[in-house]
């Protein structure tokens, strides 16, 4: 893989987090003992999108059982689980007043479960006490165990999120403890039950546009309703380096490819990650939603 030298071009320049609605929700996070990846992935976005009042919640601790290569959040031995974190997690939607609210969560593939309970928990907790807003769920793959992909889908959500984030030839360097093709299970077994889809790819990463293309086609054959293109960064020098920028006009390019190949939605950018704009690619498909007819 060959390693970028150069310095972050000025595309990738986010503003500092500040404002006042960014005070108030990073207070809330706080008080309410919340995990966000807005954080703890250091989302480039995390200023703009807690500005206008939105963040990604994440469940089940703070520590993943699971050492991909692009990502910074902390792995190692987590904690016991938290079986408050499902009312907290719904008391803090409603203060906020969100109306879409995105949930992810580590991987705790220690659990028999794989979580998939506190993910169940959560997701009825939060539509008990905020009837009104649509329920994004970015789930890990439950390492195959798919009666815990279902008790996660029969508590209903809005939107199944799960991303594969890169192509599979560069899987095991990328998502060691994961596979491309149940991945690609999971997304269809949803979509056959009638939700809304989504994933999101890594670009800048090494993958080859032809690779690329494949998994569009890919996911256009499983019906995957939003994908999301983005650049790779660099968390940290323990993290694999970048490839390569990727342009504003190839995300804009790949957008066209993907909206022409079948997808419904496709938000591509070079700062755009999983959850950016969430809320505006909720509303396109929860307003007639299909996803309920499980």
């Amino acid at each position: 893989m060959q390693i970028s030298t150069e310095r972050k071009p000025a595309w990738l320049r986010a503003k500092i987090p500040g404002g006042e609605p960014y005070l108030h929700l990073a207070g809330l996070v706080k008080t309410h003992q919340l995990h966000t990846v807005c954080a703890s992935a250091q989302c480039p976005n995390l200023g703009e999108c807690w500005n206008r009042g939105i963040a990604t919640i994440m469940i089940l601790g703070s520590i993943c059982t699971r050492s991909c290569g692009f990502c910074a959040i902390h792995t190692g031995r987590p904690t016991e689980l938290d079986f408050g974190e499902p009312a907290r997690v719904a008391d803090a939607v409603r203060i906020m007043g969100l109306r879409h609210v995105v949930i992810t969560s580590v991987a705790r593939d220690e659990l028999a479960d794989g979580g998939s309970e506190i993910w169940a928990r959560t997701i009825r907790a939060v539509r008990h006490v905020n009837p009104a807003t649509s329920i994004e769920v970015l789930i890990p793959d439950f390492k195959g165990h798919w009666a815990d992909l279902y008790r996660v889908l029969d508590a209903r959500p809005d939107i199944l999120n799960h991303n594969v984030e890169t192509v599979p030839s560069l899987h095991k360097t990328v998502r060691p403890q994961a596979r491309y093709e149940r991945s690609v299970e999971l997304l269809r077994r949803s979509k056959e039950r009638g939700f809304t889809t989504k994933t999101s790819i890594m670009l800048g990463i090494g993958e080859r546009e032809e690779e690329l293309l494949r998994v569009f086609r890919d996911l256009v054959a499983i019906k995957v309703d939003i994908l999301t293109l983005g650049q790779y960064l660099r968390p940290s020098r323990e993290h694999l380096p970048v490839d390569r920028w990727v342009r504003p006009e190839e995300f804009a390019r790949l957008r066209e490819i993907a909206l022409t190949m079948g997808f419904g939605v496709c938000e591509s950018g070079p700062l755009v990650r999983s959850s950016y704009h969430a809320d505006e690619q909720s509303a396109q498909y929860t307003r007639h939603p299909q996803q309920n007819a499980a």
